[in-house]
C-alpha cells in the first residue's frame, strides 16, 4: 500500500493535509497541483486552516478548469469515503 493511500485511512483532517503537502512539494510522489487542491480541500473541509490558506495559494497558479476538476476530485473521494 502506498504512504498516500495508507494515510487516507487514518480518516481525520490532519492526514488530507499532509497529502496535499505531499503532492505540493512533490515529497514521495510527484508533485501535482490537482491532487494537492483536492487533498488541501478535504483537509479545509475538516477544519484545517492551513489548508485553507496552502489551497487558496495554490489556485492562484490554476486556471479556473483545472480548480473545477480538483474540486469535483475532492467531491468524488468524500462521497465514496
Amino acid at each position: 500500500m502506498s504512504s498516500a493511500a495508507s494515510a487516507t485511512n487514518a480518516g481525520n483532517a490532519h492526514d488530507p493535509f499532509q497529502l496535499g503537502m505531499m503532492y505540493s512539494t512533490g515529497a514521495a510522489v510527484p508533485a501535482d497541483m490537482v491532487a494537492a487542491h483536492k487533498w488541501f480541500n478535504i483537509a479545509a473541509m475538516g477544519g484545517n486552516a492551513e489548508a485553507v490558506r496552502l489551497r487558496r495559494e495554490i489556485a492562484e497558479e490554476m486556471s479556473h478548469a483545472v480548480i473545477a476538476a480538483a474540486q469535483r476530485a475532492a467531491r468524488d473521494w468524500i462521497t465514496r469515503h
